[in-house]
């Protein structure tokens, strides 16, 4: 048991343990906020997810391993798939367990004309990357394409993970980020809901990058993993006999 500063709070489990779904792992009054992977009960909290505990002063966290969801938070980058598309906007695939809405006026920049067919603009299968405008959990999550970098993506393709492995792939100090796309010659965007758009310059650079970021989010609880996804890297272009992966 690892006891808090504060004589009130008990935290039941050491930094980066590991605990599973009804694990008891505090007690007291902490200053949490809203997780999908705590729930409280009293003064007690529990675990509802496979995760490693990370004890933060007078708080804590639980950083899960596994989970398809994506909960959405206000500002969040997300690569969203157009799934339908109504009178005012589209409806957006984003991974989460409920849909989101993108105005029209966010990409239009103006009000939608009286029998205005929005397919031209953006249809069913079409990829988008957007920002969480508002969400708060009574209704879907609004989404917004203004801004630098935003709007609808036209090529390249996308790869989907575990949105919880998406601070893998970005690494720390985005090390895992630079080294797959120095050592590829592949631009990428990561967006927090587990998509990510990658345009490479080669079919076997796109293959490389594709199989070292499946091995990241199998393989993200082990040590040194940007030392093996280097090594993994290395090891792909030379079977592919390709030395400069940018020429």
């Amino acid at each position: 048991m690892d006891s808090n500063q504060n004589s009130n709070n008990k935290i039941y489990f050491k930094s980066r343990s590991i605990v599973v779904p009804g694990d008891l792992i505090a007690e007291g009054s902490f200053q949490i906020p809203w997780s999908p992977y705590i729930y409280k009960l009293g003064n007690k909290y529990y675990s509802t997810v496979i995760g490693i505990v990370d004890p933060k002063d007078s708080t804590f966290e639980i950083i899960p391993l596994e989970g398809s969801h994506y909960y959405p938070k206000v500002g969040d980058t997300v690569i969203g798939l157009i799934e339908d598309v109504e009178l005012y906007g589209w409806i957006v695939d984003i991974k989460a367990p409920y849909s989101a809405y993108l105005p029209a006026l966010s990409l239009l920049g103006r009000p939608v004309n009286i029998g205005e067919d929005l397919r031209k603009y953006l249809d069913i299968g079409d990829y988008v990357i957007a920002r969480v405008e508002s969400f708060d959990r009574t209704i879907n999550p609004v989404l917004t394409v203004k801004g630098k970098g935003l709007g609808r993506l036209n090529n390249g393709k996308i790869i989907d993970i575990m949105p919880v492995k998406v601070p893998r792939v970005i690494g720390k100090n985005k090390s895992m980020y630079e080294l797959l796309t120095s050592e590829t010659g592949c631009e990428m965007i990561v967006a927090q809901n587990g998509r990510i758009w990658a345009n490479c310059p080669s079919k076997d650079m796109e293959e490389v990058l594709f199989l070292s970021i499946k091995t990241i989010e199998r393989e993200s609880h082990i040590k040194g993993l940007t030392d093996r996804i280097k090594e993994l890297i290395e090891k792909k272009k030379g079977e592919l006999n390709v030395t400069n992966s940018k020429a």
